[in-house]
């Protein structure tokens, strides 16, 4: 089936998601608000990621898109392992945000409670998952054909190939959305753990600037989005701790109940417990071996791992192919993904640095694959120290690597001189070059595994 037949299955099946006036928009300048009006239909509320990404309606779209796709639509794995899956991805990087947001999406989609309480609780199938989990977000240069061999042939509860590649997915998506939530958003850090905090700006939101609020209103709707998510999220905490207790008084209690209950009381007793909601108190119990982390690549064992060269094995050449052919139509929303980021104006930035946007753009991106090993043979790495301040260079490296050590105050160090807005862009440039680090590695294992 051609490329062209392709895509029109998948906006056909797309438009089936959307709002009829989503549908009937030929205006571009109306886009944005009927974005937001889908957000807020398909939610009931508009997440801080998505206030984020809205300064670029174009790429919000597209984002919004594929990881509906990702989540909801048709595809090898079941609703809750899906969501399980991005609680994984995000526990890597500490990201409560989105593990508290995926526990309740896990809950709705009828996921078992107990998974909730740590990777001890769920089938192997999916613990097995854990390795190319911790790989992938620190360091993806050494996944190989055995980590695929493993998961699809030798462990018990094996994988199917469709399947995998769906998780490699689900796993690249959200260790680089965790990368944007902390990246995009002022941390407010209590107990080690984040909240992401709607932005409050000197302009005007797209959306505000549609609807014609005037700044006073714009000030006092953030306002309250911004103590809305807090309440939610600290609701769900006191709830987490409060259930964690409520457990072990249970389980002394259930113990000492149990010298003096016949089988068939102790059967009803283990299906009351079954019926109960329970989730982890601490995101440690979704990570195991938490000291491993990102390590700079230079410092790799030279034996084991070589310099991943683009043209040996690219998205476009082989990793897109690949994707699209096991898990139908992905590969199609992944790479509209990707091109809109690329489509991104960013005039502003490139002048202060004296160059193209074009070239500004390249040079981070090929600064990020860099770190991870990916070398392009026609570019001049000399032009990343030219094009890059250290500040940014170290921004950069932080977001994408190990973006749980962010703060407020790299922020603000070096990003006084750019409008909000440029700097999401840069965070979903970070976003998107990291995803693709990813799925090349984990792509390349594969097709290493099929030949």
């Amino acid at each position: 089936m051609g490329t062209e037949t392709q895509t029109q299955r998948t906006e056909a099946r797309l438009a089936l998601s959307e709002p009829a006036a989503v549908k009937k928009a030929s205006n571009e300048n109306e886009r944005p608000q009927y974005l937001l009006v889908k957000a807020l239909a398909s939610r009931g509320r508009l997440d801080a990621v998505t206030q984020q990404m809205g300064y670029h309606p174009q790429y919000l779209d597209s984002f919004l898109k594929m990881q509906h796709y990702l989540l909801h639509m048709d595809g090898p794995l079941p609703f809750d392992c899906r969501h399980y899956i991005a609680i994984m991805a995000a526990a890597r990087h500490q990201c409560w945000y989105l593990v508290n947001l995926h526990s309740l999406h896990f809950l709705r989609v009828g996921g078992d409670p107990q998974w909730l309480q740590g990777l001890e609780c769920v089938p192997p199938r999916l613990r097995n998952l854990n390795e190319i989990n911790k790989i992938l977000a620190h360091r993806p240069w050494l996944i190989n054909r055995l980590h695929i061999e493993n998961l699809l042939k030798i462990r018990e509860q094996c994988w199917s190939l469709a399947e995998l590649v769906h998780a490699v997915v689900l796993l690249a998506h959200y260790h680089a959305l965790a990368s944007f939530v902390f990246g995009c958003a002022q941390e407010e850090r209590t107990d080690s753990r984040s909240v992401l905090k709607p932005s409050v700006v000197g302009s005007q939101c797209f959306c505000d600037a549609a609807n014609g609020n005037s700044n006073q209103e714009i000030l006092r709707i953030n306002r309250n989005r911004s103590l809305d998510s807090c309440v939610e999220l600290e609701s769900l905490r006191e709830r987490i701790h409060r259930i964690h207790l409520e457990n072990e008084n249970r389980d002394e209690r259930s113990r000492e109940h149990t010298r003096l209950t016949p089988p068939s009381s102790m059967q009803e007793r283990e299906e009351d417990l079954a019926s109960d909601v329970i989730v982890a108190a601490d995101i440690s119990c979704y990570v195991q071996d938490p000291e491993f982390g990102y390590q700079d690549f230079a410092r790799r064992d030279e034996e084991q791992t070589q310099i991943f060269r683009i043209q040996d094995y690219s998205w476009e050449d082989h990793g897109f192919s690949l994707v699209n052919r096991l898990y139908s139509d992905i590969g199609l929303l992944l790479d509209e993904k990707l091109r809109s980021v690329d489509s991104l104006q960013n005039g502003n930035m490139a002048k202060r640095q004296g160059c193209e946007a074009s070239v500004f753009k390249r040079g981070i991106w090929n600064y990020i694959h860099c770190m991870f090993g990916i070398r392009y043979d026609d570019y001049d790495y000399a032009e990343v120290n030219h094009l890059l301040e250290r500040t940014l260079k170290v921004y950069i490296k932080t977001v994408t690597c190990y973006p749980e050590k962010t703060n407020p105050e790299m922020f603000q160090q070096f990003w006084k001189q750019f409008k909000h807005s440029e700097k999401v862009h840069v965070n979903l440039l970070i976003l998107e070059a990291r995803t693709q680090v990813e799925l090349l590695y984990a792509l390349r294992a594969i097709t290493q595994y099929m030949i």
